[in-house]
């Protein structure tokens, strides 16, 4: 079953994302992550800045498929019928279609009203199908 982690109360929610993917590259594992285009080509961006010492590898999901297939993370605006993996990071309002094929999801939440609010939503999803739901208060480290 898949492993579900709320990170919540984060001030940037891109800047915690390329730690976290730092995290998910360094550990040899591979992750999709999914949202709106706008973010995501942000994200992109921030990963190739993030850290001088440290390079995340990445593509967008419509990349070649060789691309794809050497490239450990992948930015999406959703999931596809094919897509199965590691970590699944969802930085979107919904709960992503297919979730269930990743060994992890990570949802993460900024300590933006609009955003907690369809947090909360996805937390019902998950712990209404059963899923043990794992949560990170950022707040709580400061």
């Amino acid at each position: 079953m898949t492993e579900v982690a709320f990170h919540f109360n984060m001030p940037d929610k891109l800047h915690y994302a390329c730690r976290l993917l730092r995290k998910v590259y360094q550990s040899g594992s591979r992750a999709r992550v999914v949202g709106e285009a706008d973010a995501l080509a942000t994200l992109d961006q921030m990963l190739w800045t993030f850290a001088a010492q440290d390079f995340v590898p990445h593509c967008h999901a419509g990349a070649a498929a060789t691309i794809l297939t050497h490239t450990p993370i992948v930015l999406a605006t959703a999931t596809s019928a094919e897509d199965a993996g590691d970590v699944l990071v969802n930085l979107g309002a919904l709960a992503p279609e297919g979730f269930e094929r990743y060994a992890r999801l990570s949802e993460l939440v900024s300590q933006d009203p609009a955003d907690r609010v369809s947090a909360r939503k996805r937390w019902r999803h998950y712990a209404d199908r059963g899923y043990a739901i794992t949560q990170h208060d950022l707040a709580a480290r400061a």
